[in-house]
């Protein structure tokens, strides 16, 4: 059969495998886990030894007797610091930090600080600056929302000791680039103007990279790109751990010291994990887009002209849910967001292989391709399987774009997501540009409409609905 049928298995279709996928009940955002099985503490309190991950790196090893038994190591334990210390750390008064403790704001064990106590002191002193009052500081605190402190030594960073003009010397970087690459990375230059060693070997990787004879310009956009998404990857990474580990956590009563040390612990052994899967993921996904540019260099055109910006030929795709407004008022805020998570995870496992999701604002995806046939019947097959309420509906256009910080911007995008908006729920509506792509096509179906005049085009546009061929 082949590969593009509706009703074929084949990779470019959309198969039974997929309405398997598209019709499997499933509730997501309740619960932990698949099952929303009951919160389980998994992670002991008092461990012998916290080994690395990856086991490129060195153990964490406990101290003690082996013959008698190890004592418990957690984060703080090896960060031991006078109150002195503990006050320039998170400047804050000594006397203030004494009372803090002995009112149970700051998590002191027998008056012994910790790196991990100083940073949970610096917290209480953002949230007293912020108008919050030391009752409800000390409710939080006694409740265990504050226990996140511990895991302040696993991302300790060194002192900021190196000036601009050191580093732009070592690095062979004009300082003013220096300051722009901080900038893009989310990390500008204070006051002071100075850098610590993380922010100067970052800044050799960066210098290589240009001494290799990558231009500038498109250097910026892939620094912002890897600033974006990486921001992206790390408030995901904040905002589950808090529900799902340090929320359980306060329902279930744990204290807040031994909360703590669980965090810090888990918290200790995923970071060295991360690191390797994100490398892995990287090298698939730059494998995966080598193989499609060199087969869009064969198929579609991409020039730039005359000096101007690089324009790529592509379909562009909106997808949405109609009348989500209205559904989130009626169904409330808790399914709504259920619904949105099932559209767009039923969206990114059904894609051909050759689309890219671009991004998600809120109900809504915006989708490329370099194919505008086959990304036309997965659309008119995604909504002959996906029967959910609020229904979606798409919009297509085929045409040239420019390619700036992994985004598509121009005249054609905009024209895309005009179209959707003219779309009723559960209707493919693409533009003449799209149907003359798709001659005389085996599975869909394209009506005319007629023009239509789209907000902010001064030309009415020829749109078509998409349906799929009977038999």
């Amino acid at each position: 059969m082949d590969g593009r049928s509706l009703s074929g298995t084949g990779e470019k279709g959309l198969g039974r495998k997929w309405a398997r996928i598209l019709c499997a009940p499933r509730r997501l955002g309740r619960g932990v886990g698949a099952c929303e099985a009951p919160y389980v503490r998994r992670w002991p309190t008092k461990r012998a030894v916290c080994p690395r991950a990856t086991g490129s790196r060195d153990p964490v090893v406990a101290s003690g007797d082996p013959k008698k038994g190890m004592s418990a190591v957690t984060p703080g334990d090896s960060q031991r610091i006078s109150l002195a210390e503990a006050s320039r750390i998170s400047g804050v008064k000594e006397s203030t930090l004494k009372r803090w403790a002995g009112d149970g704001i700051v998590p002191v064990d027998d008056g012994t600080w910790t790196r991990a106590a100083a940073a949970q002191a610096r917290v209480v002193a953002r949230m007293r600056e912020r108008g919050y009052s030391p009752e409800s500081v000390r409710e939080a605190a006694l409740g265990g929302r504050l226990a996140f402190g511990y895991t302040e030594d696993v991302f300790q960073a060194p002192e900021a000791e190196h000036t601009l003009e050191e580093v732009a010397l070592q690095t062979g970087l004009e300082p003013e680039l220096i300051e722009r690459l901080m900038t893009l990375l989310g990390t500008p230059l204070g006051m002071e103007g100075r850098l610590n060693e993380q922010d100067l070997r970052a800044m050799r990787h960066l210098a290589e990279v240009l001494a290799s004879g990558f231009p500038l310009v498109a250097f910026l956009q892939l620094v912002r790109v890897y600033a974006q998404a990486l921001r992206r990857v790390a408030d995901a990474e904040v905002r589950l751990f808090h529900l799902y580990v340090h929320e359980p956590m306060i329902q279930d009563g744990i204290p807040p010291l031994e909360m703590a040390e669980e965090m810090g612990n888990l918290a200790a052994d995923l970071l060295p994990v991360t690191t390797p899967l994100m490398e892995y993921m990287h090298n698939r996904y730059l494998r995966f887009y080598i193989e499609q540019d060199v087969v869009g260099h064969m198929e579609s055109d991409v020039g730039g002209g005359d000096g101007g910006l690089a324009r790529v030929s592509m379909a562009f795709c909106f997808v949405d849910l109609t009348g989500f407004t209205r559904y989130t008022e009626e169904e409330g805020d808790e399914e709504a967001l259920d619904v949105v998570e099932r559209f767009v995870d039923t969206v990114e496992a059904t894609l051909p292989s050759e689309a890219q999701l671009i991004k998600t604002i809120g109900d809504e995806v915006m989708i490329v391709s370099p194919d505008p046939a086959t990304l036309t019947e997965w659309a008119v097959g995604f909504l002959q399987l996906f029967r959910e309420r609020p229904q979606p509906r798409v919009g297509i256009h085929h045409g040239a774009a420019v390619f700036r910080d992994g985004d598509y911007f121009g005249g054609d995008v905009n024209l895309a997501h005009r179209v959707v908006t003219r779309a009723l729920g559960g209707e493919v509506m693409v533009t003449e540009a799209v149907a003359e792509s798709i001659p005389d096509s085996e599975y869909l179906r394209f009506d005319p409409i007629g023009e239509v005049d789209l907000k902010g085009f001064p030309d009415a546009t020829r749109l078509y609905v998409v349906t799929a061929t009977a038999g």
